[in-house]
């Protein structure tokens, strides 16, 4: 399996959509679509060296909605999911590493099927929430950026979690969650087996425990899923569900980069963050940092 080197070249690719959450307030649209355009006005593709591998432009967001309805969005998320895909693997198959800025968690089903169509990969899940939501642990669902590790894993209708007959395109196995501190996703994900580490225990061994999930012989590498709420929202409040008692930017850009160094490290995704609730430009400045430091070659 390849490893990040002084010779990777990184490309980054926006994802600007926001069909997976609801509505902010009445007759508004979430923010985090602007998400790629921040973080670019920030200099995130100069601070890295990037290559511009373009966008994928999503389908119209519609917000009307109600219990009973299923995922909101929802096909418009699953023709969605393939586009993205394809960009995906088109950008690893060029040979680059690819960064995806989305956007909301929903994002992820693109990368996770674009992997799963070419082998078996593990997932790390960066998140101050598990985004389990699915019938077996409530009564309906509803935005997919709150479901998106069910759906990934298998868990929902078959239009979103089984495109092409690949369900799952992650196995529970090969997924670990790190950072995640919500009680009741705390509850969900203790109880679906999944490995995790709650942001109380982040620290110097949080890399073993996630080496022995992702780094194995039967994985064909892992992909590494980065919501903006796994920070401390003292430091990152211009999320949709800002959360206390995650990490600060020094720690999770250490997170980071010790994933980076695991041999297999097949992608990354940011998500989430909302420029709409960052006025003066510097929680994307923070994001830039985070993400430069991690990726830094030189070091």
């Amino acid at each position: 399996m390849s490893t990040i080197t002084p010779d990777t070249r990184f490309a980054i690719l926006d994802a600007p959509s926001n069909l997976g959450l609801r509505p902010p307030a009445p007759d508004a649209v979430p923010g985090c679509y602007k998400a790629p355009w921040a973080l670019r006005d920030a200099g995130l593709r100069e601070r890295i060296g990037a290559e511009d591998a373009g966008a994928v432009v999503p389908p119209r967001y519609v917000a009307t909605w109600q219990p009973g309805d299923g995922v909101r969005n929802g096909p418009a998320i699953a023709a969605y999911a393939r586009k993205l895909a394809d960009r995906v693997a088109a950008i690893r198959e060029s040979g680059a590493f690819p960064i995806v800025l989305g956007g909301d968690c929903s994002i992820l089903l693109g990368p996770a099927l674009a992997l799963r169509e070419r082998g078996r990969y593990g997932l790390a899940y960066l998140d101050a929430h598990a985004d389990f939501r699915n019938l077996g642990n409530s009564p309906y669902v509803s935005s997919a950026g709150g479901e998106s590790l069910a759906l990934v894993t298998g868990r929902g209708d078959d239009y979103l979690t089984d495109i092409g007959g690949l369900r799952p395109y992650v196995a529970d196995e090969d997924v670990i969650v790190l950072g995640v501190r919500d009680e009741e996703d705390l509850r969900d994900v203790k109880e679906s087996g999944l490995a995790y580490v709650p942001a109380a225990d982040l620290g110097p061994g949080t890399l073993d425990v996630a080496r022995k999930v992702l780094v194995r012989d039967d994985l064909d590498g892992f992909w590494i899923h980065v919501d903006a709420d796994v920070l401390d929202s003292a430091i990152l409040p211009a999320v949709d569900s800002p959360t206390p008692g995650g990490p600060d930017s020094d720690g999770l850009a250490g997170l980071l980069r010790g994933l980076l160094s695991l041999p297999g490290a097949a992608g990354l995704e940011l998500t989430i963050f909302d420029p709409d609730l960052d006025q003066d430009g510097s929680q994307a400045a923070l994001l830039v940092d985070v993400l430069a430091t991690a990726l830094a070659t030189d070091q």
